[in-house]
């Protein structure tokens, strides 16, 4: 049973890995945090400083004593039981060498929980030498935000590895799901509708990424699925679809969009680039959704800048207007 006396060590100080050492120090555990970038842990540090400042000021003051940053596991502290949680690149090979290095380094009584949205935990597990204590411990961005955590028993997890993993995430504040390995988990399975059938409409030329996000917010979703797709990464989101698509012996349901291929090849993953299906930078004009409003028959699409002439429809007479505002960012909406 792990407790906040439980070491833990973070491995990967992204954007997810930040954010687990954020939470993990918010309930009392002290973190190492490796990365092998200098500066990235350097931003590391200042971003969890700056959001327990806002909530937990008493940590905050305390952190050098309880956030440790290396470049490499050998450096970190070698606790027995320390739980460690991988959230490195999303690639079988190096989430395996990862947790191979971690064993050598902390040794069989760690526990290996794995961040991966899409990879097998089975086959991670496989590569790994303590197959039994790889469990699957999946956060949603961002993750101090989202309440959920998918906690994933490969075939061959210990369900005492896998118990612990769940009591853990509980006393962090989160809500945990359990499941079996499977393509997806849960969330991200059910997810590619989500987004798959607006990149279709998107491709059929049905509507525009901010018509079809207004149309989804306007029917109780707290983001659009384009708006989604540019906070998550259309990188990682695109790759979460091929994983699940290959999964399922390439069933035509979850086939990758060519339009969201062609937006990473050119590097725009969304806002953390500064572009994707919408543009981010300070002086850029976002698209806007079509709100409809009682008058006449009148309409204007734009995407990207492109407009189209009005058109007259048959029908209850409206009008699709268009706000100047930029869609707006729920960080409450879920994320994956």
């Amino acid at each position: 049973m792990s407790t906040a006396s439980t070491p833990i060590c973070v491995i990967g100080a992204g954007t997810m890995g930040r954010g687990i050492a954020q939470i993990a120090l918010a309930a009392g555990h002290t973190v190492s945090l490796i990365d092998p970038q200098p500066a990235q842990l350097l931003a590391a540090r200042s971003d969890v400083a700056a959001r327990l400042t806002k909530r937990h000021s008493e940590i905050a003051a305390a952190l050098d004593d309880r956030l440790h940053t290396f470049t490499s596991i050998d450096q970190a502290p070698a606790r027995p039981g320390t739980v460690v949680v991988e959230a490195v690149l999303e690639s079988l090979e190096v989430k395996a060498s990862v947790f191979g290095e971690a064993v050598k380094h902390f040794g069989d009584t760690c526990i290996l929980a794995t961040n991966t949205s899409s990879l097998s935990v089975t086959e991670i597990a496989a590569r790994t030498p303590l197959p039994h204590r790889v469990v699957g411990m999946h956060f949603f961005n961002p993750v101090p935000v989202m309440k959920l955590v998918e906690v994933i028993s490969g075939i061959q997890t210990d369900p005492a590895i896998a118990d612990t993993i769940h009591d853990l995430a509980v006393a962090w504040g989160k809500r945990a799901a359990r499941a079996k390995n499977a393509p997806g988990f849960i969330v991200n399975r059910v997810a590619r509708g989500f987004y798959g059938e607006p990149l279709r409409l998107l491709q059929e030329q049905t509507a525009d990424p901010a018509t079809l996000d207004a149309a989804l917010r306007g029917n109780g979703f707290r983001m659009g699925p384009f708006e989604l797709m540019d906070l998550i990464g259309n990188d990682v989101n695109a790759a979460v679809t091929r994983s699940v698509w290959s999964s399922f012996n390439f069933d035509p349901r979850f086939e990758p969009s060519r339009i969201q291929d062609e937006l990473v090849a050119a590097g725009r993953f969304g806002r953390k680039s500064g572009h994707g299906f919408y543009p981010y930078a300070d002086d850029a004009e976002a698209p806007a959704p079509a709100v409809v409003e009682p008058g006449n028959c009148r309409e204007t699409h734009r995407w990207g800048g492109a407009h189209s002439s009005p058109r007259s429809r048959s029908g209850p007479a409206w009008t699709l207007s268009r706000p100047t505002t930029r869609p707006s960012f729920s960080t409450t909406s879920p994320c994956w």
